[in-house]
């Protein structure tokens, strides 16, 4: 019986959700033979789930070839990871010509990222003014970042349901301006949503503002769940103010692993100390 492309391609992509990356490439390599070029960005996005990025590069080139225009951002994202900054900006620009404005988000980062403050900011603004409202949302908190201004609240919470940081940053804005009990909501209603970057602020909150240690370790440990390595760090010093010096440790360790330069200089400074007692 004949292979049907559609069903191969069906049968890769949940294989994929199931995390079987390997089986789903095959799968798709199959569908491709069969004469379906575009899936070469599905390989592409199995390739860079198995961490081999160069090839990845190759699959989403194809994929563009075949007309795939969805692969200028993963392609972008792969080449940036490969230390190919000027070629991941190339893509992220494809991505924008191609209609797809988070292009220009991500070439906003990167760009921000490598001290081109000005570039980042015309190409968020170009997008915005395009219609994203996620680089609406960006330029929102690079604003609040800069400035600290309470008059941008009504963009923070347009910004809110669009991008994490933006109901982060609303959640700080409302504290500062003597909103405690709406601020916590924020990051709560944010976590709930499955936005990660809410943990750790909530977390902060509950433990500096709220008295709530208990609640707090809850929040960080939940922020770590979701996959917020920056959640160990303020974890660990709350554990730390609490007495619980080992799982203190292990969580700096698990910071300090994971690139947390924070935990990695608290982890050294409690070692220290410990070596001096």
């Amino acid at each position: 019986m004949a292979e049907d492309a559609q069903t191969l391609v069906d049968a890769g992509c949940d294989a994929s959700d199931q995390g079987r990356h390997r089986e789903a490439e095959g799968l798709f390599r199959r569908a491709v033979d069969l004469g379906e070029e575009w899936v070469w960005f599905n390989i592409g996005n199995e390739l860079r789930a198995q961490g081999r990025l160069t090839d990845a590069v190759k699959a989403y080139q194809r994929a563009l070839a075949a007309g795939e225009t969805d692969a200028w951002l993963n392609l972008g994202a792969c080449l940036d990871d490969l230390g190919d900054l000027v070629a991941a900006m190339d893509a992220y620009r494809g991505a924008a010509a191609a209609g797809d404005l988070t292009g220009y988000v991500q070439l906003a980062h990167l760009l921000r990222e490598h001290d081109e403050g000005e570039l980042a900011v015309e190409a968020l603004s170009t997008a915005a003014e395009e219609g994203s409202d996620l680089a609406a949302a960006v330029l929102a908190c690079w604003e609040w970042d800069r400035t600290l201004d309470p008059t941008l609240e009504l963009r923070l919470r347009a910004g809110a349901e669009h991008y994490s940081s933006a109901r982060a940053d609303l959640a700080d804005l409302l504290r500062s301006t003597g909103r405690p009990e709406e601020a916590r909501a924020e990051l709560e209603r944010g976590c709930a949503a499955g936005q990660r970057d809410c943990w750790l602020p909530l977390g902060n909150h509950l433990a500096d503002h709220a008295g709530d240690p208990v609640a707090a370790e809850a929040a960080y440990r939940a922020g770590i769940d979701a996959g917020d390595s920056n959640c160990h760090h303020n974890l660990a010093i709350l554990l730390l103010d609490l007495g619980r010096t080992h799982d203190a440790i292990t969580h700096l360790r698990a910071g300090a692993d994971a690139g947390d330069a924070l935990a990695a200089r608290a982890l050294r400074d409690v070692l220290d100390e410990r070596d001096d007692t």
